[in-house]
């Protein structure tokens, strides 16, 4: 597997967990605590997170593929996104997982 594969996995986690927190904030300070100017920032990166997690969908879906996930397993990564800082604990145990095999350490070494 190439690193790139895992690393824009990687760069999209940490955007759509980023968003996603701040987008809980947002609705907090816009339904819970009535604040002026929650409406707007809650609706700017409401859209920027809605695009983004598409991106982060294409990516994580791609990743999985090539590692020959279960099904189970690719649909709690790509479920990661929709849940407040969930996808910073999933993209952790999946750079885990599979740093050995985007470093060449797990693959066997061939003898000429």
């Amino acid at each position: 597997m190439k690193p790139g594969v895992l690393t824009r996995y990687r760069i999209m986690a940490y955007v759509t967990g980023c968003l996603l927190v701040l987008l809980t904030l947002g609705v907090i300070a816009k339904y819970g605590l009535d604040m002026d100017g929650a409406a707007d920032f809650t609706r700017i990166t409401g859209i920027a997170h809605g695009w983004l997690f598409v991106v982060y969908l294409v990516f994580a879906f791609d990743l999985g593929s090539k590692a020959r996930w279960p099904l189970g397993k690719l649909l709690w990564v790509l479920v990661a996104g929709t849940i407040p800082t969930a996808a910073f604990f999933v993209e952790r145990r999946v750079t885990r997982e599979l740093a050995p095999r985007v470093t060449g350490a797990a693959e066997p070494a061939v003898r000429a």
